[in-house]
């Protein structure tokens, strides 16, 4: 994930700025302009600073709204109030990112984001408060006065779910199940099942629609893990909120880098992954997982980017 859209400072509680307005502090965002281009240029003057996040909606894009803990993803230039300068732009590459209203993420952009609609575009003013504070973002020469300005096209929402028709994992493998909410809850013993797994496989449970994944795609997927064959679930993102990531990069165990690309957005897949393609004899500090652990996971494909 792009470090900007990760916050630095405690999240402060979610509040949908008015759309439109204006700002004593520096005159709202009526006087940032926004060119037509492909890759918009977004023109700030300098000085330009903002006390709260306010936003100003461009174009209303009529769809869903964006919710607190809805996955998005967009497309975004931001500039640096008090130079003018253009930081961050994905809008050359084509490629949007994408971002989960919820705890770690800046809070102006949960601002300025929530209750907005899937295909608008909007300016958001972003105060340090509401930003990096005082600690400020070196990395983009953000320095702890500084406003940030934002252009944001609300691309997608990201569904918390795969759907379709499931099918049964083979005979030698624990079977799925659901929780009250039909959610992949783990993995439950059969007669059938081999009590242990040496090599690595992939199980496709709901067949996806989407494109493959490539390696160094961001995905953002729904998961839970398990230790194999029906062991304690050490680890789950149903009762929290999709996990981003980059598939093929380092801090993903290596069956996930093996075995997820290739599979098709919209998919779940199944994963079984022994010793030396999971965690081998150094398993995460503080994780439950012991040494030699085999473990398998349901995970659900829900976004390639």
């Amino acid at each position: 994930m792009r470090r900007i859209l990760l916050a630095t400072v405690a999240a402060t509680s979610l509040i949908l700025a008015g759309c439109g307005g204006s700002d004593s502090d520096g005159g709202g965002l009526d006087d940032v302009k926004v060119s037509s281009a492909k890759s918009p240029k977004v023109t700030v003057e300098k000085g330009f600073k903002v006390s709260k996040t306010i936003t100003k909606v461009l174009k209303k894009g009529g769809g869903e709204e964006v919710a607190t803990g809805d996955s998005i993803k967009i497309s975004l230039a931001g500039v640096n109030g008090t130079t003018g300068k253009q930081f961050d732009s994905t809008y050359a590459s084509g490629k949007p990112v994408t971002l989960t209203m919820a705890e770690g993420m800046l809070p102006g952009f949960t601002k300025g984001l929530v209750g907005q609609e899937i295909g608008s575009r909007i300016l958001v003013a972003i105060p340090p408060k509401d930003g990096f504070g005082k600690e400020g973002q070196p990395a983009y020469n953000i320095k702890k006065g500084d406003t940030m300005v934002f252009l944001f096209d609300i691309v997608a929402k990201i569904p918390n779910e795969v759907t379709g028709t499931s099918k049964k994992l083979p005979s030698d493998l624990p079977q799925l199940k659901l929780d009250g909410d039909k959610h992949p809850s783990g993995f439950t013993e059969t007669k059938t099942m081999d009590k242990k797994k040496s090599k690595e496989s992939a199980h496709v449970v709901i067949q996806g629609e989407g494109d493959p994944v490539e390696a160094g795609q961001t995905l953002t997927v729904q998961y839970v893990g398990q230790l194999y064959p029906t062991g304690e679930v050490f680890d789950e993102s149903w009762s929290k909120q999709p996990a981003t990531f980059q598939i093929g990069g380092e801090g993903l165990i290596k069956c996930w880098n093996d075995l997820l690309v290739g599979q098709k957005v919209g998919s779940r897949v199944v994963v079984v992954c022994p010793p030396d393609k999971a965690y081998a004899d150094s398993p995460p500090a503080g994780s439950t997982i012991p040494k030699g652990a085999t473990l398998i996971f349901a995970v659900d494909l829900l976004d390639a980017s």
